[in-house]
């Protein structure tokens, strides 16, 4: 009997240990690649949606625009995509109010991209995929929050793209160590449940993220 219990607690702890070690990693990597900045030449820099009021981007999108629009004037990549559909109701999608921000900020249109499809990071980016596909293109740098850049990478490299990371770093989500703290948290459980289930977890705590 005694040999059991030990047993079955030795069992009980090695998979604690194996749990923790596993969210430990994760949120390690999610820390790690948002700190990554690849700048490599792409076929186009992918703007990851937020959201928008009535056409205007939130300060959450207005910042991945502002760095989108950086490293287009850098040569990183000769179009902006702007991915992200809309809500019941709204008359933009969060693609359209992103195009419309870039162009008013003195990017040519014709150097941008709306796809607005998807309700979540993981629909927006098969759509963004689909029409990679759909113009034989293959690479992009992926612009989002820093914390959000691991699952976005994933989900994108999921759908059939050759991406690379460049967050922002500035905006709302980055101001202070506690908001940092609580999207590093959200973040990793958001990923592990994407590797777990290949769905999305956009909902989980309202935060926003896209």
């Amino acid at each position: 009997m005694g040999d059991r219990v030990s047993w079955v607690r030795r069992a009980v702890l090695g998979t604690v240990l194996v749990l923790v070690m596993l969210v430990g990693g994760t949120a390690l990597r999610v820390w790690q690649v948002a700190r990554e900045d690849d700048r490599d030449h792409a076929d186009a820099i992918v703007v990851l949606g937020a959201a928008q009021y009535n056409g205007k981007p939130s300060p959450i999108f207005q910042a991945r625009l502002k760095h989108a629009m950086q490293l287009y004037q850098a040569g990183v990549a000769d179009r902006i995509v702007t991915a992200g559909g809309n809500r019941a109701g709204d008359a933009y999608t969060e693609a359209s109010a992103g195009v419309s921000w870039l162009v008013e900020q003195g990017v040519p249109r014709q150097d941008t991209l709306a796809v607005g499809e998807g309700s979540d990071t993981l629909g927006s980016l098969r759509a963004v995929a689909a029409t990679f596909s759909a113009r034989g293109w293959h690479t992009a740098v992926l612009v989002s929050d820093p914390w959000h850049s691991l699952r976005a990478r994933t989900m994108a490299d999921d759908s059939g793209m050759d991406t690379w990371t460049s967050p922002t770093h500035s905006g709302p989500i980055v101001q202070t160590r506690q908001t940092q703290f609580r999207y590093i948290y959200r973040e990793t459980g958001a990923l592990l449940f994407y590797r777990l289930t290949k769905t999305p977890a956009d909902n989980i705590g309202g935060t926003g993220l896209g």
